[in-house]
């Protein structure tokens, strides 16, 4: 089986995920070496400086009002920003906060207006009629927007628990193996796509499969739960990894002929099996067209467990006929096993670069497997500038 190896040491104490490497001296808490903050966090830390100056809008709406009503001639009037401040604050505050608002608004009105001397006139009965139209609409909008929200709320909660179904988290430990996944959705409010992972104990061990199926949107998704759902029986069932790879086969096979268009010519889905079987120190794979597994052994030495011989993808069985062949690599105490979709090694930085896991993880040392998942999540985030254009399916697990 083809293999590399390879260690990669960080530039100073902690690597990015902020674990140490072996034989680094403790830091100082007190010595600031903390790196600056990425693309990616300086623009979260904008976004969160702009949605609080949003937020103080309609205060400051009312106090720049106040202001100019107060130290202008009386011909002019600062209306137009007394009327703004509930209409802001409609879409942002709560119901309360909305009608605090629009009396602030009325209130800030008339202490002016009786300050100056103001004698109730055509203009100024009109200036107060208004801010208070201004506020009863306010809260009308506001009514309407919190319903709709509620609704939007009802529907993304349904909406997650019916994919969290087809695609369920798996248990931290599962035949004495610590088992961490993690999903990644590059469309904004999505729970899941067309990427898939799964865990099963059987009576021949821990089998798992990671996957990517071709296309997006609900038929990506249903093609999610043939895949996982034939994967659950055929785990069970069959003697053999490669059995397993066939089952899946099969079942893409006849789900392709319920597709229409292009999907029923072109569907496929890449996808890589492992097995560690009950008491071996071993992990048996079967690749179908998929990124490669990483094995990141416990003093950071990588290995990438490469396929000796290249398969077609799932679902294009009627290109090739050659039987799947299970490669065997060692699996020893301590060390953790890396699934992952394309989503992770062809993400892209600003200049066009892939993100490398394997040059990334090399030397590195995780506590666990969902350690390692955050840091890769979080390195993602940051290499693309919270920019990634694929969905990310990540299974980690490690022989303790």
């Amino acid at each position: 089986m083809g293999q590399r190896t390879g260690e990669q040491r960080a530039e100073g104490p902690y690597d990015r995920s902020g674990g140490r490497l072996p034989g680094d001296p403790v830091p100082d808490p007190d010595v600031g070496d903390t790196p600056p903050p990425g693309p990616a966090e300086a623009g979260r830390r904008r976004i969160s400086m702009a949605r609080a100056l949003v937020r103080a809008l309609p205060a400051l709406l009312i106090v720049v009002g106040a202001f100019y009503d107060y130290y202008t001639p009386s011909d002019f009037t600062a209306a137009p920003l007394f009327t703004a401040a509930p209409l802001v604050a409609a879409p942002l505050y709560s119901l309360c906060g909305t009608v605090l608002t629009g009396l602030a608004a009325i209130t800030a009105v008339f202490t002016i207006h009786i300050r100056l001397g103001i004698v109730p006139n055509v203009d100024s009965v009109t200036e107060v009629v208004t801010v208070a139209t201004a506020g009863v609409l306010a809260v009308v909008i506001n009514i309407l927007v919190r319903r709709s929200d509620a609704r939007l709320a009802t529907v993304r909660e349904i909406a997650e628990s019916a994919q969290r179904a087809v695609l369920p988290e798996p248990d931290e430990r599962i035949g004495g193996l610590e088992v961490a996944a993690r999903y990644e959705a590059a469309q904004a409010d999505a729970f899941i796509g067309g990427d898939l992972y799964a865990v099963q104990d059987s009576p021949h061990g821990v089998r798992l499969v990671v996957g990517d199926v071709r296309g997006k949107g609900m038929g990506a998704v249903a093609a999610v739960a043939v895949v996982i759902g034939a994967f659950r029986e055929a785990a069970e069932q069959e003697a053999t990894l490669e059995a397993v790879a066939q089952r899946l086969e099969r079942a893409l096979a006849r789900e392709g002929t319920r597709r229409e268009g292009l999907d029923a010519f072109e569907g496929f889905t890449t996808a890589v099996l492992a097995e560690i079987p009950h008491g071996e120190d071993a992990v048996r794979i079967v690749n179908r067209g998929h990124p490669p597994p990483l094995l990141l052994h416990a003093d950071g030495t990588l290995v990438t467990l490469d396929a000796e011989d290249p398969a077609l993808p799932l679902g294009m069985g009627e290109l090739g006929t050659w039987p799947d062949r299970a490669v065997r690599a060692e699996f020893p105490r301590g060390a953790t096993l890396l699934l992952h979709t394309d989503g992770l090694s062809e993400a892209r930085d600003e200049h066009g670069g892939f993100y490398d896991p394997a040059a990334r993880l090399a030397g590195r040392v995780f506590p666990g497997p969902d350690a390692l998942l955050a840091a890769l999540a979080e390195e993602v985030r940051r290499h693309t500038g919270d920019g990634t254009t694929d969905d990310m399916a990540l299974l980690a697990v490690r022989r303790s």
